[in-house]
């Protein structure tokens, strides 16, 4: 005998949740259940008087500042959940009336037909390690806004350190030995420079924190791959493994640009095709860390003395393929750009392309290092049979002709 089944949506805050319910079927009625506690003990008990040996219930809640907490509690009880985008989520533009309850009937409302998006789920010790490399890009930004709050001090009152290079030992000499005229003004500079020394010893100490853990994760051998790149050591890896998650979820490379926010929007209507710039959605901090990463390829193709020892750290059996990966990589965006540039393209534009087809790369590196659900790794097929990735317009490659130009006169 089949179990009846309940669509439930879930509005979740840090001290309450509204649950609302949707009976299965096109007809079915969609109510309010009422607001709980967002205490997990409650939670179950609610959950486990709805769902009685003759109901199956499937649970859905919008990712936000909660994270996945209540979803993996749902899954240990048995009780299917998905965690949906909220950018994603369908919304009419005359509604303009918003509350709690109206949001649980609206998510119970469309995962029973099918309308929302899942995001993925991380491994708790993914988003351990992940949470780590943003603790260390926080202290960056940290670093960064401190510096910069320094320097528009000491500009608005006359002070303009005139060398070439900032933040070196010859620049922060400068710092400690500058004679203010004020008290108060000596008082700012140190507090300044007090801040900026607490947030580099944030950073050191976390990198070492980083390469510590590293050894011990089970994501190790896919970080030690993707540093075969130019431009990725330790930290880039990381945070670039840890935040991509399970590579596996992204059939092809185009999907990973989309996830990325690296791709061009669009208006198109009719016949017109219109591009504009690009999406910026979905992670952005893993968008940095490509800009970051592809400005090593503007250089020319080398395979540098460091590069080559963080080669031979790959493991063995993959070590092959990932330096042809990282040779082909190389020769390919560099001419990309330099093609790019030649045709008045502007740096940020180059930039951005460069990015684009470097995430096609990581893409490829991390698929055959980065084992299956049963313990095997994925087999591309041979390049030749692969589909071509290219950023060029659909419409500018319909109905190209080509022409041999003869090379004798």
């Amino acid at each position: 005998m089949s179990k009846e089944l309940l669509y439930l949506g879930l509005d979740v805050h840090a001290e309450n949740i509204a649950v609302a319910i949707a009976e299965a079927g096109r007809d079915g009625e969609v109510r309010s259940h009422g607001i709980l506690s967002s205490d997990l003990q409650n939670v179950e008990k609610v959950l486990r008087r709805l769902g009685h040996p003759h109901k199956e219930l499937r649970v859905c809640y919008e990712a936000g500042p909660c994270g996945f907490v209540l979803a993996r509690r749902l899954k240990q009880w048995g009780i299917a959940c998905d965690v949906v985008a909220p950018s994603l989520t369908p919304k009419g533009s005359g509604d303009k009336i918003k509350t709690d309850r109206r949001d649980a009937r609206m998510l119970a409302r469309l995962h029973r037909a099918g309308e929302l998006t899942a995001v993925h789920i991380p491994d708790e010790r993914d988003e351990a390690m992940r949470d780590l490399c943003r603790a260390r890009t926080d202290a960056v930004q940290d670093l960064r806004r401190g510096r910069h709050q320094l320097k528009a001090f000491l500009l608005r009152n006359g002070y303009r350190y005139s060398e070439k290079t900032s933040w070196g030992v010859a620049h922060m000499r400068y710092l400690r030995e500058l004679v203010l005229p004020h008290p108060a003004m000596k008082i700012v500079l140190e507090e300044y420079l007090q801040a900026i020394d607490a947030a580099a010893g944030r950073i050191e100490r976390l990198e070492v924190h980083m390469r510590a853990l590293l050894e011990d994760w089970h994501m190790k051998p896919v970080v030690l791959a993707l540093m075969g790149l130019r431009g990725y050591q330790t930290v880039a890896a990381m945070i670039t493994v840890s935040e991509i998650g399970d590579i596996h979820r992204f059939a092809h490379p185009r999907q990973l640009m989309a996830y990325l926010g690296l791709v061009p929007s669009e208006s198109s209507s009719g016949g017109s095709r219109t591009q504009g710039a690009i999406t910026k959605c979905g992670n952005g901090h893993l968008r940095w860390i490509f800009n970051e990463c592809a400005q090593h390829y503007r250089l020319p193709p080398k395979v540098s003395q460091e590069l080559t020892t963080r080669q031979q750290a790959v493991p063995k059996a993959r070590r092959r393929a990932v330096q042809e990966l990282s040779w082909r990589c190389q020769n390919r965006l560099h001419e990309r750009g330099r093609k790019l540039a030649a045709r008045g393209k502007t740096r940020q534009k180059v930039q951005i392309a460069l990015a684009r087809e470097l995430a096609a790369f990581v893409w490829e590196v991390m698929r055959i290092t980065t084992p299956l659900a049963d313990g095997s790794h994925a087999i591309l097929p041979p390049r030749r049979e692969r589909t071509a990735i290219s950023t060029e317009p659909a419409a500018k490659k319909k109905g190209r002709t080509y022409v041999l130009k003869s090379t004798t006169k």
